[in-house]
């Protein structure tokens, strides 16, 4: 019998190594905009990827987005 696959197990499996160095940076309380400037990317381009990262795991919000990672364990608690 096959497992059904949750939004989140979905979502670390595709997930693109920049997209988790955003991740770790979310979860590590850096603002959009400190993001961007320590990514050296666009305010806009950091936001895409915030965005993208939350339909890919099916979540609402930043802290749905953070409960998430550590539960399935691309990110230390």
């Amino acid at each position: 019998m096959r497992r059904e696959r949750t939004p989140a197990s979905k979502a670390a499996s595709g997930t693109h190594e920049r997209q988790l160095t955003v991740l770790r940076l979310i979860c590590e309380g850096l603002t959009t905009k400190d993001l961007a400037a320590q990514l050296n990317i666009s305010v806009k381009t950091a936001e895409f990827h915030r965005g993208r990262l939350l339909t890919a795991f099916g979540v609402k919000n930043t802290v749905q987005l953070v409960r998430n990672a550590i539960r399935h364990g691309l990110i230390a608690p």
